[in-house]
């Protein structure tokens, strides 16, 4: 008889194994099919990728389907899908939700290593001779362009909507960002990338990147104090300032001791294993000194950039960036309530004006970026301000970090998504009407 308890548990554990395991393939089963499916409708709509693997998140997530929902964004499953696995794994379909809620932080970890490899890929192919070359007016632009979005997008929701000083600053910070990506391939497109309208452009984007990483650094760290205080934001601005010094130091001189180390390894997998080494090192003292693990995975990819094995580094990290990278931005898209801009509901209102204030800072704060250098050529400043605008995959992350911290109340998540998906399908196309309307553009298509 005393084996018959024995024997129920064992049972009862062998049911949550399989359905844990049920949850876990079919998460990413959603995941990747939904993506996949968005991301070559973006392309044969030449438009980014991310945006489509955003929308899959909308899609199958909390404003859709409810296939996959972050526990945090107080949505009910999907009523068949708790049917399926429940019938397939042998329980109720209480317990399967409890079960679902208590595995998600495993995906959550999966979008993590994706958003570390992302910002190491990002600092990889920041080249520093392309930042020397384009010199004072890249800084300026830069410089101009990450001030002017931070500091009118934080007054504006501060003083004119009234949100949490914290949120603010966050939302604030959300709109420093260019993403590279779009920006080089719009210009590379439209054969302006060698030009010095598109070197301006590129230069800024990269350090916009530096710059936009360590207000982020800063300001997630400040999220979990609680409350404003000058001393420890000025030590965290130092702590981050230093940071990134260092690893543009080390860019320098580490390289040569990294490519030592990997020449002599003889395993499979040697290169990958090594930046992953360098790029755990840096998350562990970026946190270590009190800011974001971001931080670090970004400059680790600074300090390897300079690196002989840049190619292969690249080539290794690319299919990890392409795996969980999508499962981070998919699952920005899953914990969207997008109810909460819909015009019909009066309680939704401010919430649609927040997201239109934000969108034209962000798209003024960097057009107007474009007329603040100083150059001897004549070069056109409204490409230079709109090559700056998209924020494509970097805006993602930021919004993805606060969400993640806690941050942002579900109205200024959705604002601000609704901002880096203006800006990233604007730019493309006010820069085509821009450059194909040029006189010169026009005589090198004939």
């Amino acid at each position: 008889m005393d084996l018959l308890p024995t024997l129920l548990m064992e049972v009862g554990s062998h049911q949550v194994e399989v359905t844990e395991t049920l949850i876990g393939v079919g998460r990413f089963l959603v995941i990747f099919v939904a993506a996949r499916f968005m991301a070559e409708l973006m392309v044969r709509l030449q438009l980014p990728t991310i945006l489509g693997e955003l929308v899959a998140g909308v899609i199958i997530g909390a404003s859709g389907l409810h296939l996959v929902v972050p526990p945090e964004a107080q949505a009910q499953l999907s009523g068949a899908l708790l049917g399926l696995l429940s019938s397939l794994g042998g329980m109720t379909p209480e317990s399967v939700s409890s079960l679902y809620s208590e595995t998600f932080s495993s995906l959550k970890v999966v979008a993590e290593l994706g958003l570390f490899s992302l910002l190491f890929l990002t600092g990889l192919e920041s080249e520093l001779d392309e930042l020397v070359a384009v010199g004072i007016q890249a800084g300026t632009v830069a410089f101009t362009g990450v001030v002017l979005p931070f500091a009118a997008g934080t007054a504006g929701l501060y003083y004119l909507f009234h949100v949490p000083f914290i949120p603010a600053v966050f939302a604030g910070a959300a709109m420093t960002a260019t993403s590279i990506g779009i920006t080089a391939s719009v210009f590379g497109e439209l054969q302006w990338l060698k030009r010095k309208e598109g070197q301006i452009v590129i230069g800024a984007a990269v350090l916009d990147d530096i710059l936009g990483i360590v207000i982020l650094a800063v300001v997630v760290s400040l999220a979990g104090g609680g409350s404003f205080t000058l001393g420890p934001v000025l030590k965290l601005c130092t702590a981050a300032v230093i940071f990134v010094a260092v690893a543009l130091l080390l860019s320098r001189y580490a390289a040569p001791g990294f490519d030592w180390v990997v020449d002599r390894l003889k395993a499979p997998g040697d290169v990958a294993v090594a930046s992953f080494v360098v790029l755990t090192l840096c998350c562990f003292a970026a946190q270590a000194i009190g800011l974001e693990a971001a931080l670090g995975a970004f400059a680790a990819g600074l300090i390897l950039s300079a690196s002989k094995h840049t190619h292969a580094i690249d080539t290794a990290v690319k299919p990890l960036v392409a795996l969980f990278a999508t499962v981070f931005f998919v699952l920005i898209g899953t914990g969207m309530d997008l109810s909460v801009l819909n015009p019909f509901d009066p309680a939704n209102r401010e919430g649609l004006v927040v997201a239109l204030f934000l969108l034209v800072v962000a798209v003024a704060g960097k057009v107007a970026a474009g007329w603040t250098y100083t150059s001897k050529d004549p070069t056109n400043r409204l490409v230079v301000g709109l090559g700056m605008m998209p924020r494509g995959e970097v805006g993602l992350i930021f919004l993805g970090l606060g969400t993640q911290a806690g941050i942002l109340t579900p109205a200024l998540e959705a604002a601000i998504l609704l901002m880096v998906i203006g800006t990233t399908f604007l730019a493309p196309i006010l820069l085509r009407l821009v450059i194909g309307g040029l006189p010169e553009a026009a005589a090198e298509s004939t």
